[in-house]
């Protein structure tokens, strides 16, 4: 690392603009949208895989019962289907289905597209752009480190 470059003022002034940006994008209305704790639910319960209600609601540290009224709105919207469990029949694990993860794909697609217009609104030029694009693996492995 550069001599010039403090590892602190680094990682505070990433987490700051990371942080805003994170928030604006969040923001973003999507018709038929999901709720943030809806989202929350569905994007995890979809990179985990079929798991139970208490199990979900450990991994996003909120209580079962706030869980349980999320992914009964999730159910309701046709988006998480029960299932009882292959290994134990007395458990049942919820799944995203078809619906679910066209939901998430629409969040993302909006979100993306949010970003692609930023970018390519005459604020970037075509350096400042190519910087953004490597530093887009960077912070990937930034996240993974933490």
């Amino acid at each position: 690392m550069s001599d010039d470059l403090d590892p602190d003022a680094v990682a505070a002034a990433l987490l700051a603009s990371l942080s805003v940006l994170v928030r604006r994008v969040r923001q973003v209305p999507v018709d038929g949208g999901l709720t943030m704790p809806e989202r929350t639910a569905l994007s995890r319960l979809d990179r985990l895989g079929p798991t139970t209600s208490s199990a979900l609601a450990r991994e996003v540290q909120i209580t079962a019962q706030a869980m349980g009224a999320t992914l009964g709105t999730l159910r309701d919207r046709g988006l998480v289907e029960r299932r009882r469990d292959p290994d134990d029949g007395r458990r049942v694990v919820l799944t995203v289905t078809d619906a679910g993860r066209q939901a998430l794909k629409d969040k993302r697609n909006a979100r993306a597209e949010l970003i692609a217009r930023a970018l390519t609104g005459g604020t970037f030029t075509g350096a400042e752009l190519e910087r953004l694009a490597a530093a887009a693996p960077l912070l990937d492995r930034l996240a993974q480190n933490i």
